[in-house]
């Protein structure tokens, strides 16, 4: 069935006493999950399997070979793209199928919340193809390509190993269980999960540290569209006018051709073509000049305006073709860098581990590898963001049960290649004009010669930045200046069009490439800035519900307006910080943006943790996975909290910063800055580490409390079953992008039972 094909009303499902072989049957209907003797049968090995997963290892382990040990002066950059994809192959075939067999334990024959509750509106059984492309929108805003970017200046292994390695056994796996657990829960969310699960303490502070995180998440994200914005007339007109674009499709699809998703489709991408090409011409008039060259404040602004009101529209008027739109670039424009550079094949000459991976000074941002390297590239391996949307709106469209590992741990498998694939756009390019790009504009001053200068003082081998070399990168991509363009998205979208004008279209094409790319982070992100705005005011109106209960009704529109103004207040004013930010908003505030994001992720795995021990004596001897990347994390993210609350490096520490700027302020003295941006430091300095502080101690308090829980349920051999009543399911969909064989055959079994509600469905319409 798909989304718009509701179970018939005269099958009402009836409640059954337990799993398993009580689940009651209804003659009248085919089967409505494949046999384990049927999956046994399908999953068997063959020869040609065994030869096929042979070589798929062979060329991993001889790219990760080339990697770690091989290397040289320089290493070719397919073998990322070949460790990643034959990693992630070997990942989701076994072990995400061990997760399957012994925690989760999928039952097709018991009905999701998406058939028991099916109202047309927040519950609807959704096709597995369609919900993975929603699924994947949603959790991939900046931090697949921004973190990694950043990161890029440690060295290129530590980010590899970790993204790569990282999505397999913590990322995928938190995804993963958190959309299943969610599911059987009818949908709830990680806060109402850790409410029921750890009691008032932990469920409290979970839901505290879960709304205080998201307006860090949203603020960093808008902040990086900033970056991306800032001071380029193109980028600006081309972004802006994918907003009327989204508003077109959405009534289109809704009013004027309903249902014609490839019409919407080739419409859609042949009017942001046409944004991206006449952004060009824009750009190059006085007109457009005056217009749409806009600094970072008024972009800000402007963000928090559409961020206000995208919130509050209709979902099919905005969010929706918005999030259709950028499924279809992320997806696409990853797929086909990664084409462009297997064709390319650039030779990478970035070290294996950089000076400032060992030292951890490094200008881009400070700390040492351990624990900072893991909470920059936050979303590209592990992201506490995704156990939000995995226990919000995709539990509430899952089809049947088995669908959860396709979507959850392969949705977060295609993240990381998103995060692999920036990795590579950032370190193909310049070692020197990656610095120059990324330094904040304290150090560089701003101008082509101060960043010339600060480069070629930092005394890294092999670089040489001259002026030259930057006025004719910023031609070359239609830029004024490419100095001090923090943020992650200048340099992957030129990382980007430097690969891409190799493969098509020459030197003539770097900047139609780079503003493709611009655009094309910018839908990336701007997706996940509209729909973390709403989920934010979802969960402020839940929990505002239990004082008030009016403000859990969704349709009451002060309690939508009120809840909404106070999360865009929040994420907004943490926005203008990073935009006025002296030191370079998203240097210093993405690595609380990481550190906020993991410890989300430590408190989702908590809760995980303690379900999985309730569950009983048989799940006991597999809690280590979920064990394994929950004390990981929790130690990173720990460590990396009281780094930034207690160095005494006011680089690295936020209060070291703080007491520097205002020991200088009252000092009177101007050695640090003009008045205004020594009061800025002081201020967002403040802001920063009340917020570590405040972060850091309600994670502790909820891992605390799952381990409690966790401790008291394997002594007693489990723990209370939270989960809702099983109901006998009614409906067949196969549980991967491809039906196996017997999937197959279930499938011609249900056709005509789909056609028939397909003509009962378009009678009614009518």
């Amino acid at each position: 069935m798909t989304a718009s094909t509701p179970p018939r009303p005269d099958r009402g499902a009836a409640a059954v006493a337990g799993d398993g072989p009580d689940f009651a049957t209804d003659s009248t209907l085919p089967p409505v999950a494949v046999t384990p003797e049927q999956e046994a049968r399908d999953g068997r090995w063959t020869p040609l399997k065994v030869i096929m997963w042979v070589a798929i290892a062979l060329l991993g382990g001889v790219a990760w070979v080339m990697l770690a040990v091989v290397r040289g002066e320089t290493v070719n950059a397919i073998w990322f793209v070949f460790a990643a994809v034959c990693t992630y192959l070997i990942g989701y075939r076994f072990y995400s199928k061990v997760i399957e067999r012994y925690i989760t334990r999928p039952d097709d024959r018991r009905a999701t919340p998406a058939e028991v509750k099916s109202d047309g509106r927040d519950y609807v059984p959704t096709d597995r193809r369609v919900l993975y492309g929603h699924h994947f929108a949603a959790i991939a805003g900046a931090g697949p390509l921004v973190g990694p970017v950043l990161a890029a200046q440690m060295g290129y292994l530590p980010g590899t190993i970790w993204i790569i390695v990282g999505v397999v056994l913590a990322g995928a796996v938190q995804d993963y269980l958190v959309l299943f657990f969610s599911m059987r829960r009818g949908g709830r969310t990680i806060g109402q999960m850790a409410r029921q699960e750890l009691g008032r303490i932990g469920g409290t502070a979970a839901i505290i540290a879960s709304l205080l995180i998201m307006i860090i998440i949203v603020a960093i994200l808008a902040l990086v569209v900033v970056n991306a914005l800032g001071e380029s007339p193109w980028g600006v007109f081309s972004v802006s006018m994918t907003i009327p674009i989204a508003l077109f499709m959405g009534v289109y699809l809704r009013y004027l051709r309903p249902g014609k998703v490839s019409e919407v489709s080739i419409i859609g991408f042949v009017l942001l073509m046409a944004a991206i090409v006449g952004g060009g011409w824009v750009a190059g008039t006085e007109w457009g000049q005056a217009i749409f060259h806009l600094d970072k404040t008024t972009i800000a602004w402007g963000i928090i305006i559409y961020g206000a009101i995208a919130a509050i529209l209709p979902v099919w008027l905005l969010l929706a073709p918005r999030d259709y739109l950028s499924t279809f670039m992320k997806i696409g424009v990853i797929g086909l860098l990664a084409v462009a550079v297997i064709i390319v094949r650039p030779e990478i000459s970035v070290p294996a581990v950089s000076i400032f991976g060992q030292n951890g000074m490094g200008p881009v941002f400070a700390g040492p590898l351990f624990p900072f390297l893991f909470v920059t590239i936050a979303c590209g391996a592990l992201s506490g963001f995704h156990a939000l949307i995995a226990s919000g709106t995709t539990p509430k469209l899952i089809e049947k049960e088995r669908q959860t590992r396709f979507i959850g741990y392969g949705g977060m498998l295609m993240e990381s290649f998103v995060a692999i694939m920036a990795l590579v756009a950032a370190i193909s390019i310049d070692q020197g004009i990656y610095f120059a790009m990324n330094a904040p504009a304290a150090a560089t001053g701003g101008t082509v010669e101060g960043a010339v200068a600060f480069v070629n003082s930092l005394g890294l081998t092999g670089v040489n930045l001259t002026p030259e070399m930057l006025i004719g990168t910023a031609a070359d991509v239609g830029e004024e200046s490419i100095v001090s363009r923090t943020g992650g998205a200048p340099t992957l979208a030129l990382g980007l069009a430097h690969i891409m004008q190799q493969a098509l279209g020459g030197q003539a094409m770097m900047a139609f490439w780079y503003h493709f790319a611009i655009m094309f982070e910018a839908l990336f992100i701007l997706t996940a800035v509209d729909a973390g705005t709403r989920v934010a005011r979802f969960m402020l109106q839940d929990t505002l519900g239990h004082v008030f209960p009016k403000f859990r009704d969704v349709s009451w529109r002060p309690g939508v307006w009120i809840c909404t103004a106070i999360m865009v207040a929040g994420w907004g004013y943490i926005l203008i910080l990073g935009v006025t930010d002296p030191l370079g908003g998203i240097n210093t505030f993405f690595p609380l943006f990481g550190i906020a994001n993991q410890l989300l992720a430590a408190i989702a795995l908590a809760v995980v943790l303690s379900i999985v021990a309730k569950r009983g004596k048989s799940y006991v001897k597999w809690l280590w996975i979920v064990a394994l990347p929950l004390a990981f994390t929790a130690v990173v993210t720990i460590t990396a909290s009281c780094y930034k609350i207690f160095s005494p490096v006011p680089a690295i520490g936020y209060w070291a910063n703080h007491f520097k700027y205002r020991a200088a302020q009252d000092a009177g003295t101007d050695e640090l800055g003009t008045p205004e941006v020594v009061a800025a430091v002081i201020r967002n300095t403040a802001v920063q580490g009340t917020l570590s502080i405040i972060f850091v101690t309600l994670s502790i308090v909820v891992i605390a409390a799952a381990l409690v829980v966790t401790v008291k349920a394997l002594r007693a051999g489990g723990g209370e079953n939270t989960e809702d009543t099983p109901v006998a399911s009614r409906r067949y969909a196969p549980a991967g992008l491809v039906p196996t064989a017997s999937e197959r055959e279930l499938e011609k079994q249900w056709e005509p039972i789909l056609a028939d509600e397909r003509k009962a469905l378009a009678r009614r319409s009518h």
